[in-house]
């Protein structure tokens, strides 16, 4: 088995900017993970006294899961699919191929007036 752990990375640069989205550098032959574990950590606004009886806030730890929807579309009926879809407050993949179609029209159009 691999001792590959994904490292969540975001784009740095000085010219462009930062991208909001981040990546992961996956080594050659290792697979992008199905499924990803976060924790979320959150100040409560409460403290307790550290090692040298100095005051360090408390954290709360929440631990989420995150699925990757290719592999769900692949698996699931488009029935079940648009479920899952609609309680991540999604559109059915119809509607949202149809707008993305739509989307991508408009700009060629607009490459193409310019």
């Amino acid at each position: 088995m691999s001792e590959w752990i994904p490292e969540i990375l975001y784009e740095e640069s000085d010219e462009t900017g930062s991208s909001n989205i981040p990546f992961v550098m996956v080594p050659v032959g290792e697979e992008m993970p199905r499924l990803l574990f976060l924790f979320e950590s959150r100040e409560t606004g409460e403290s307790e006294p550290g090692q040298d009886g100095e005051e360090l806030p408390v954290y709360q730890w929440d631990l989420h899961q995150y699925a990757d929807m290719a592999v769900l579309k692949e698996k699931l009926e488009p029935s079940l699919y648009d479920d899952v879809r609609d309680a991540l407050g999604l559109e059915p993949l119809s509607l949202a191929a149809k707008k993305g179609k739509k989307i991508t029209e408009n700009i060629r159009t607009n490459l193409n007036n310019d």
